[in-house]
């Protein structure tokens, strides 16, 4: 299992494409990356994670509440974990994916044509 992290400065601000596997121990080397000096603020893109584990949700839930961070596209599961700790979530361009529905709530259809 692993992580990729690609790091992007844009308009003064870090954005972090995750790529592959996120578990807690993954989790916490993003959390890791999160301690750079150029990282005011931080967007975490999450299209490109494969597999998300639960685990990480733990780590990354009470860590990433410490700093400003800004978290995309998430899959309907951890969009509505995130929420659920107090996390506001930017949504998706609509009618891409899964993760555009407000409530975090899908119908069988939306979920099989994500």
């Amino acid at each position: 299992m692993s992580l990729q992290i690609h790091r992007e400065i844009q308009s003064g601000r870090v954005m972090l494409r995750l790529e592959g596997t996120l578990d807690g121990r993954t989790a916490h080397q993003l959390c890791d990356s999160l301690d750079a000096p150029e990282a005011g603020e931080v967007v975490l893109d999450f299209s490109l994670v494969r597999d998300f584990k639960d685990t990480a949700l733990a780590v990354l839930t009470r860590d990433l509440g410490t700093r400003p961070v800004q978290l995309r596209w998430l899959a309907g599961h951890q969009a509505r974990m995130f929420r659920y700790f107090g996390f506001a979530l930017d949504r998706a361009p609509a009618g891409v994916g899964v993760g555009d529905s407000e409530t975090g709530l899908y119908t069988a259809d939306e979920l099989l044509a994500g």
